[in-house]
């Protein structure tokens, strides 16, 4: 694998672990790029437990094995949430900003980390 795309893998990986510190450590933010409001302490334990430590452990083992198949599981992980976001945004009439933002980050992450060069 070249050095561009690893690192690129590793930028993704970041990415991904950022997101899910943001959403741990300030999970009232994640409802300006998802729309999601918790309300009262079980849905802010929600989404530090699935957004915040969900998305830091994956990006983590991603980082920690640096191996191509859980890079591949990280990049497949977001093509799916690209195309469940896609087909969702014209189903509930949501093509809005923020969701073609994540819609883009999700697929180019996800390429990123499935292609093998």
């Amino acid at each position: 694998m070249t050095t561009v795309w690893m690192i690129l893998k590793i930028v993704a990986a970041i990415g991904t672990i950022m997101t899910g510190l943001l959403a741990l450590i300030k999970p009232e933010s994640i409802y300006g790029f998802t729309g999601l409001r918790a309300e009262g302490g079980r849905g802010i334990t929600e989404i530090r437990s699935i957004f915040g430590g969900l998305f830091i452990a994956l990006g983590g083992v991603a980082l920690f094995y640096r191996t191509p198949q859980v890079y591949n599981m990280l990049g497949i992980m977001y093509l799916v949430i690209a195309l469940v976001r896609a087909v969702s945004m014209f189903l509930d009439k949501s093509v809005e900003s923020s969701n073609v933002i994540s819609l883009v980050v999700e697929i180019v992450f996800g390429l990123i980390l499935i292609i093998r060069i």
